[in-house]
């Protein structure tokens, strides 16, 4: 079987110390499921597989059991090039992603031809309540609709309140990286409080990390910055 064949290529690229860092970087994933791989021998991999006819019996064996299995799900998905066929896999996929690694290494090329589509999408993910699928959904609305298919009012879809540390985070990905883009459309998210205050003083944190925030920005920023969230994570 093709899931055997997988798991034994996995075995035989495994690296003990590698593997020893990724149980630190990836707490919501049980350390027994990670094997150790890197992830350029995973990409590899997962370009050779992705051409094999039986491919789709790999894809189809959900949920996978180790946290590699998943990458290379990702891995074969990003690179599918009919864009039907890959926004049905993602969708089957979404609900078995379990980490922050495996979201957001995932990012389908075809994606890019078809704004209007891959819209209503991102309006259903961020919208499901699934940690790591809302995280997709915040994911996908940065790499696609903060340049030329930018919108104003994508911003709003983008302002989600969670308890979650991993929708939080991506929040304020999102938001730092729009400010890098679309300056004077975001910073008024700032300055009328719209998100929540972690997720606020996160969002200052990262952009003024930024290289593609100028210092007039940044000193501006900065005093938007509001007390009592804490600065953790």
């Amino acid at each position: 079987m093709l899931k055997d064949e997988i798991r034994e290529k996995l075995q035989a690229l495994q690296d003990e110390k590698y593997r020893a860092f990724q149980v630190r970087l990836i707490p919501t994933v049980d350390p027994v499921t990670i094997i150790g791989v890197r992830t350029p021998e995973l990409r590899k991999l997962a370009k050779e597989l992705a051409g094999r006819p039986d491919i789709s019996d790999f894809l189809a064996a959900l949920p996978h059991r180790y946290f590699e299995e998943n990458q290379l799900h990702a891995f074969i998905l990003s690179g599918m090039k009919d864009y039907d066929r890959c926004t049905e896999a993602v969708c089957r996929f979404l609900p078995y992603v379990d980490n922050w690694a495996t979201c957001d290494q995932m990012s389908p090329k075809c994606f890019r031809k078809h704004p209007a589509e891959l819209m209503d999408l991102i309006r259903k993910w961020i919208g499901s309540g699934d940690i790591y699928t809302v995280r997709f959904g915040l994911g996908m609305l940065m790499t696609h609709y903060l340049d030329e298919a930018f919108d104003p009012a994508y911003l709003e879809l983008a302002v989600v309140r969670s308890p979650e540390y991993y929708v939080r985070m991506m929040v304020a990905w999102f938001f730092a990286t729009a400010l890098a883009k679309q300056y004077s459309s975001t910073v008024p998210y700032l300055e009328q409080g719209r998100l929540d205050p972690w997720t606020h003083n996160k969002t200052i944190q990262k952009a003024t990390e930024s290289y593609r925030i100028t210092p007039e920005q940044k000193a501006a920023l900065r005093k938007l910055k509001r007390p009592g969230s804490g600065e953790r994570g």
